[in-house]
């Protein structure tokens, strides 16, 4: 009995059309990855100027070089995401890190509850700041590591294809990145914290 091959998929329609320099197709993988792409360079770089930059020159690098994507190795996102990963790099090497935008980094609201206490909501507004000092001393490694895990939904082998590194690595940076947040914050903070990073 033959077996009837599975239809290529959106994604890899569109990269056929790339490779046929269809200008459509371009687009198309744009609104399917910008946004993933921007909020990762932003939870990477801290910085929106920057983060639309390099997001920017992500998709130039990626779209001119598209015919050396090879679906065999990798998706297509974990590909993109490896370019975009570089080019942060290059980057916060010689940027200091501005305070973050939590909401942004993690991809999770938190709305308070209708009857919270102004001193409650003074409370909550501390635990966050002071997660967010704690962010921005992680290394770039765990930042990474705990950003592709938490903020994008990533398993261990993508964020270990992505960083170049065993997945094994990928877990253990993930966890001492969780551990470091843990054991810079206090108890206000740590329970936010538990909200925001719960496995």
């Amino acid at each position: 009995m033959t077996t009837v091959p599975n239809p290529p998929s959106e994604v890899e329609q569109l990269i056929a059309g790339c490779t046929r320099g269809d200008q459509t197709a371009f687009a198309g993988l744009y609104d399917l990855f910008a946004s993933g792409v921007y909020r990762l360079c932003y939870s990477l770089l801290l910085n929106h100027h920057d983060a639309e930059d390099v997001a920017q020159d992500t998709f130039v690098y990626a779209f001119r070089n598209i015919r050396r994507f090879d679906a065999r190795l990798s998706a297509f996102r974990t590909w993109l995401y490896t370019i975009a990963i570089c080019r942060c790099r290059n980057l916060y090497r010689r940027s200091r890190p501005p305070l973050i935008d939590l909401s942004t980094l993690l991809q999770n609201t938190l709305p308070a509850p209708r009857s919270e206490t102004p001193e409650a909501a003074f409370a909550r507004s501390d635990a966050k700041a002071a997660l967010e000092k704690a962010l921005m001393n992680l290394t770039p490694r765990l930042r990474e590591a705990v950003v592709l895990r938490y903020g994008h939904g990533l398993t261990y082998r993508e964020i270990a294809d992505i960083m170049d590194c065993p997945p094994k690595t990928a877990e253990s940076r993930v966890r001492l990145a969780h551990d470091a947040l843990r054991g810079m914050l206090q108890p206000a903070g740590t329970a936010l914290l538990d909200e925001l990073l719960s496995f």
